[in-house]
């Protein structure tokens, strides 16, 4: 049926609950670290992480989240994990309502159902914890369900061309190594290499 769909909530609980335990672990002296989203090291990934998630619990709260300034200036180098915490939270609360699947949000590529684009962020969180991980060192193991779903939903919304449409925010598909698990193979159809690989 037309309105039949995965309800990506409980996938963005445990998502953010994941990411939140990682940033947690970051100290001051990580922040310069490169990390295989190659426009960022460790600081502007979780400003970039942070803004985002402001941003859609703007479109949560039935905002327009494409007029949220994403920038997090005034951080402090150990104030992440509590910045992060705080818009998280923000998030859960502003989707909680079922009618919010449905409704029509406004993120930055197009106007899609509340589960569209709820799911994006999903796939975001997902990816950038995995960048984030990578450039900690891996210090605990990702959940891979919330890998599997947002690999899912990327194979929906991004083509497997090479090159993608220069509007798109991701490099070109890579091929993931054999055997290799679902945070790598997610990476590479985004277009990401493992910095052991790069």
């Amino acid at each position: 049926m037309k309105n039949e769909f995965t309800d990506p909530r409980p996938y963005y609980v445990r998502a953010t609950e994941q990411a939140a335990a990682l940033i947690k672990t970051v100290r001051p002296e990580d922040l310069g670290r490169p990390t295989p989203c190659s426009e960022f090291d460790v600081r502007g990934l979780l400003g970039h992480v942070v803004g985002g998630t402001r941003r859609i619990a703007v479109v949560g709260e039935g905002g327009d989240g494409l007029a949220v300034d994403p920038s997090t200036d005034g951080v402090a180098d150990d104030g992440w994990a509590a910045a992060y915490d705080e818009v998280r939270v923000r998030v859960l609360r502003a989707w909680e309502g079922d009618e919010r699947m449905v409704t029509t949000a406004r993120v930055p590529w197009g106007e899609v159902p509340g589960h569209a684009a709820l799911s994006g962020y999903v796939m975001e969180i997902v990816t950038h914890t995995w960048d984030l991980a990578e450039a900690l060192g891996h210090p605990f193991e990702l959940d891979p369900e919330l890998a599997e779903f947002s690999l899912a939903n990327a194979r929906r919304v991004l083509p497997d061309t090479r090159p993608r449409d220069a509007a798109t925010p991701f490099a070109d598909r890579a091929d993931a190594p054999e055997g290799a698990g679902a945070y790598e193979r997610l990476a590479a159809w985004l277009g990401r290499t493992p910095l052991s690989r790069a």
